[in-house]
């Protein structure tokens, strides 16, 4: 992706460093990882080791870690069943939650908690930076909410199993392969099929495959909801039976119209938008015409020694040396600094 006049667009990687920490916690517990103080360290390590990767991969100009604000929610003032059901949380994970932080500040990297939101906020967020400023940007994450914010500007490295090299990068063809849903209609798509991680239920009888459908051949859930509004649903379930014709599958227009038009369906969707949807408007505090300012590339090594050799693991310590203190790919390109 460049820009208009054909120069490469810098790049911005934006992390959602909970998920990270959840995932290498999990992970790597077994290693009994402690740092200099006797802390545990393997799910700080981990992360690191996989932010190494990533930078290693794409090369960035600039990171900032997203962190949950662990004090409040929004979202849970809201609505206090948000995200019930999840398991308590070990007391080592929590310690290294809250070590994260102060971990990435020292390094020189940018990190962000804003009041009451989440990491999912600073995703919404560097997207939204990214379009502003003509940059490029990658989200890393294990949470399908940063699909919405997928775009010309921004991909998502949705991290499974197989870690930073084994994860999907994607944009929004791929995306569009995997769920049958444009970018730009994903939040939407989400809010009908529901989060059952986040303990918010979809529109009762609204799959994934109906939802997708509904997209491919309606376009948006505005144009939905006016239908049913103004024309008791007779275009959709036209446009629905229609396609079921043509493709051979079962004929479900009313009965999309009926499950759409039943009492709380449209509530329960607008309340899943709002819950779902991340602010977008953060400011992330990024001031790439100043070297040197907070999650700019390159850092400085002798601070980079300090602040990982502190997590007691040699070659981690010399591979972040390496890779935070080379130049990003847009600058050895360009031949700056």
């Amino acid at each position: 992706m460049a820009t208009s006049d054909d120069r490469p667009r810098k790049l911005l990687l934006v992390v959602d460093a909970p998920s990270l920490l959840h995932r290498n916690h999990h992970a790597r517990a077994h290693t009994g990882i402690t740092d200099r103080s006797g802390r545990p360290a393997w799910a700080l390590h981990g992360m690191l080791r996989q932010i190494l990767e990533a930078i290693e991969s794409f090369a960035p100009d600039a990171v900032i870690f997203g962190l949950d604000d662990r004090t409040s929610s929004v979202r849970s003032d809201f609505y206090p069943d948000y995200k019930a059901g999840r398991a308590e949380k070990d007391a080592a994970l929590v310690d290294q939650l809250d070590r994260a932080g102060a971990l990435l500040d020292a390094l020189g990297l940018a990190t962000l908690t804003p009041p009451g939101l989440e990491a999912d906020d600073v995703n919404a967020s560097g997207a939204t930076w990214a379009v502003a400023n003509d940059w490029n940007c990658v989200i890393i994450t294990s949470d399908r909410d940063a699909f919405a914010h997928i775009s010309e500007h921004t991909q998502v490295l949705r991290l499974i199993n197989g870690g930073i090299n084994g994860s999907p990068l994607l944009n929004p063809r791929r995306l569009f392969a995997m769920y049958g849903v444009a970018a730009e209609n994903y939040l939407e798509y989400a809010a009908l099929r529901g989060d059952a991680s986040d303990n918010l239920p979809g529109v009762a009888g609204i799959g994934e495959k109906t939802a997708a459908a509904i997209f491919a051949q309606v376009g948006s859930m505005r144009d939905v909801w006016t239908d049913i509004d103004q024309n008791a649903g007779r275009v959709l379930a036209a446009t629905l039976d229609a396609w079921a014709t043509e493709t051979g599958a079962r004929k479900m227009g009313a009965t999309v119209v009926r499950r759409l038009s039943a009492p709380g369906a449209r509530e329960r969707y607008d309340f899943n938008i709002r819950i779902m949807a991340g602010r977008d408007d953060l400011d992330l505090g990024l001031t790439p015409d100043v070297p040197g300012t907070p999650g700019l590339l390159p850092l400085n090594p002798e601070r980079v020694t300090r602040v990982v050799g502190y997590l007691n693991v040699e070659a981690t310590t010399s591979l972040a040396v390496r890779v935070l203190s080379t130049d990003p790919a847009s600058a050895q390109a360009s031949g700056t600094r």
